[in-house]
């Protein structure tokens, strides 16, 4: 079975293709992501303009995406799109669009949730199977959730102020280092000295799971205004965000006795992240190239996760909701 996938759930329109097996096997036949450039003027997503640039360049990604996947649009068994959490008028675009096609092709319609999709895009690298934790840190979120089987997810920790990835955007700003701020950030550290600005981890000596990001952003504010070298501000800030969000997580799976975690979202592709994970020992699964964003490949994948679980398809009358917790366990 061919299934479709898509997501604008933010300022990118994705659109994928994935091919679910008999035997249940996945794979990712296209990815194609359109990101939208004209936020980089504000610092940060406008969400109209973002919903007026779906609009006219949806067509033109699910083209992009059957040809790359070598497909028609006939040859489609299931089609799914993100319905929450997300910008309102954004997610409107996509889930639309998708239940339209599902209801003109006759074939099942399978609404997402994002979060989710973001978990199943590991499932494009390994043969992901409950039990496992799994850690989702983007530009709008930082999650970590127990999965203890297939579909049930339990809310371990999450931000209490800032998400990572906003945290990123906000300190590249203040260091004039451009958008998206992971990338900027990233690429200013390779630079910088670590040891230059001293940076306190947050929640030191916590009982829980929780992360917090405002305080470094307000830190890194601070060093700003007294002169700090960006690029040495950069290498501090990434640092002490690294060692933040790994070191909850180890103990949050120790805790709960998972050796396998998932870590996924835009801030899963930084490679100083990839590389304190890949230091603790644990069976740590990254989603695939192009994957780490916002895509269409990652709901289809989850909508992959519900056929081969037997859930029934969404009713199209299902709306989209900017707020949708994951946690249902």
């Amino acid at each position: 079975m061919l299934i479709l996938g898509i997501d604008t759930s933010c300022d990118d329109t994705g659109v994928g293709v994935v091919e679910l097996t008999d035997a249940g096997q996945v794979r990712v036949r296209a990815n194609r992501v359109w990101s939208q450039a004209i936020h980089a003027t504000y610092g940060g997503v406008m969400p109209e303009l973002a919903s007026r640039e779906h609009v006219e360049r949806i067509d033109a990604v699910l083209e992009d995406a059957l040809n790359e996947a070598g497909v028609r649009v006939a040859d489609l068994g299931a089609v799914a799109a993100t319905n929450g959490p997300g910008l309102m008028g954004a997610l409107l675009v996509g889930l639309s669009y998708g239940k339209g096609l599902a209801q003109g092709l006759s074939v099942p319609f399978y609404a997402a949730h994002h979060l989710e999709g973001h978990i199943y895009a590991a499932a494009s690298e390994a043969d992901l199977r409950a039990p496992y934790l799994a850690l989702v840190v983007s530009g709008g979120h930082t999650h970590l959730f127990d999965v203890p089987r297939e579909g049930a997810y339990v809310l371990v920790g999450a931000t209490r102020d800032d998400a990572a990835g906003e945290a990123f955007d906000k300190v590249a700003r203040l260091c004039g280092l451009g958008y998206p701020g992971g990338p900027a950030i990233s690429a200013a550290a390779e630079r910088g000295n670590p040891d230059a600005v001293p940076l306190k981890e947050p929640l030191q000596g916590q009982s829980g799971f929780e992360f917090s990001f405002s305080g470094l952003k307000t830190a890194a504010l601070l060093a700003t205004q007294r002169g700090v070298n960006p690029e040495d501000l950069a290498a501090s800030f990434e640092r002490t965000v690294v060692r933040s969000l790994v070191k909850t997580t180890v103990r949050a799976a120790e805790h709960h006795g998972r050796r396998t975690v998932v870590v996924s979202g835009g801030v899963a592709a930084n490679r100083a992240l990839r590389a304190a994970f890949a230091a603790t020992g644990l069976n740590v699964v990254f989603p695939g190239k192009g994957l780490n964003t916002d895509n269409g490949a990652m709901i289809a994948l989850a909508g992959a996760a519900a056929i081969r679980a037997g859930r029934a398809p969404s009713d199209l009358s299902a709306g989209a909701t900017a707020y949708a917790p994951l946690a249902n366990a």
